[in-house]
């Protein structure tokens, strides 16, 4: 696919992103903004439903937050719809096709697809389909699909389901966790962990939990991952592992300000050890029903 835009076409695809709303702050009903990231420049891309907070010097997203209405969701096919450039941000400022073409690397959603596509007309649904396939809204992931993946991918919609209030409202922050043994290939860091922060209203009050997928390859030469110029296939990466972590180690890890959702953190060792080194207290999940709780999914 050529991803190169003419001043005409750039333009038009411009025009066709405007008046687009993004991520609601107020959409639960109590203020919950984008996380900052403090000393960091950042573009902030609306979308259906969703925005995108690119890094351009990562040309990746720091985080995308989604507002999910789960009596409003419609099932529409994705298929025909292509990968596109943002046309609102410079193309070496984003991940383009050139790095998924020709390996094992997929384009992969950091708003979950179906999580977006919801509405009051299909016409609403349909657009925020389309949006939720623009580069700035994928990071490179693994191709295999497996059962860590798609725990992964069901954690949102298990969190709406199970513990969000009546509305079956809830909010979705994600993005990559750059280290310094990320393996750079054809000009970008290809992040080995992500994260996800939902927040909802659980018996009327703000409630939060932390999320950290695990894409780390079993190398034996790190050393040599960590010369980004030594990297010239794409990096083998491992089985998707995902932890339940709590939010003030996302925060460490990503330098985003995420103190309002460290708050009120529902992750019992969370409050139980605060001053926890980070990791030392992840909770690896293999199933929803994993999920440490302070409160019962059965109220």
């Amino acid at each position: 696919m050529n991803e190169l835009m003419t001043d005409h076409t750039a333009a038009v695809a411009a025009r066709n992103l405007a008046g687009r709303a993004g991520y609601d702050p107020g959409f639960l009903g109590v203020p919950v903004p984008i996380p900052a990231l403090p000393a960091v420049k950042t573009v902030l891309l609306p979308y259906t439903h969703f925005s995108v907070m690119m890094r351009p010097d990562k040309r990746l997203a720091a985080v995308t937050a989604l507002a999910m209405d789960g009596k409003k969701l419609m099932d529409l096919d994705r298929s025909g719809i292509a990968w596109r450039l943002d046309p609102r941000l410079p193309e070496d400022q984003q991940t383009g096709e050139r790095v998924y073409a020709r390996n094992d690397l997929d384009r992969g959603h950091l708003v979950r697809r179906a999580s977006a596509v919801w509405g009051d007309t299909r016409a609403e649904a349909a657009q925020a389909n389309e949006d939720t396939f623009y580069y700035t809204n994928a990071a490179p992931q693994a191709a295999k699909f497996n059962q860590g993946m798609e725990l992964w991918l069901g954690l949102e919609s298990y969190l709406q389901e199970n513990a969000a209030d009546n509305s079956r409202r809830i909010v979705v922050f994600t993005g990559p966790i750059f280290g310094d043994t990320d393996p750079v290939y054809r000009g970008v860091d290809i992040p080995l962990r992500f994260f996800k922060v939902a927040a909802f209203l659980h018996h009327g009050e703000l409630a939060a939990t932390g999320y950290v997928v695990d894409q780390t390859p079993q190398l034996t030469d790190l050393p040599e991952i960590r010369r980004p110029s030594a990297i010239d296939d794409a990096p083998p990466l491992g089985p998707f592992r995902t932890f339940q972590v709590p939010i003030r180690d996302i925060a460490a890890l990503t330098a985003l300000d995420l103190d309002q959702l460290t708050a009120v953190d529902r992750m019992p060792i969370a409050a139980a050890l605060p001053s926890a080194r980070v990791a030392s207290t992840w909770r690896e999940l293999h199933s929803a029903e994993d999920l440490d709780l302070d409160f019962d999914l059965g109220e």
